[in-house]
């Protein structure tokens, strides 16, 4: 492409930006037992999220997942969300249900004399 027929550069502009916060303060403690710190982290359906997703460092995502890992165990933490699954279910109503083509047939029971 010709410097002629380059398109003009984009102007930035100068505005100041404001930096985010990082999502773990120095005083916050990678804990099992801060419930309300871990939920920062997790998915509505109770998946971790990525590193990326966290803008936290390698060493924060680490003790992340090993305090959600000890909170899930513990019974803190439900290992997937029950609020995605009943949302799930009562959209559905009873369409969701499938009817046996063929019923059980009947099995010939055999009487033991033991008994």
């Amino acid at each position: 492409m010709d410097k002629s027929k380059r398109p003009f550069p984009i102007r930035k502009s100068n505005q100041s930006f404001r930096r985010r916060l990082p999502p773990i303060q120095p005083g916050d403690r990678i804990d099992y037992r801060n419930i309300s710190l871990l939920f920062r982290f997790i998915s509505d359906r109770g998946k971790i999220l990525s590193r990326q997703k966290n803008k936290v460092t390698l060493k924060q995502q680490r003790l992340i997942t090993i305090a959600v890992k000890q909170a899930r165990i513990l019974s803190l933490l439900p290992f997937i969300s029950t609020r995605v699954i009943k949302k799930k279910f009562v959209e559905r109503g009873r369409k969701g249900v499938k009817k046996k083509k063929f019923p059980e047939r009947a099995r010939n029971k055999v009487k033991s004399n033991f008994t």
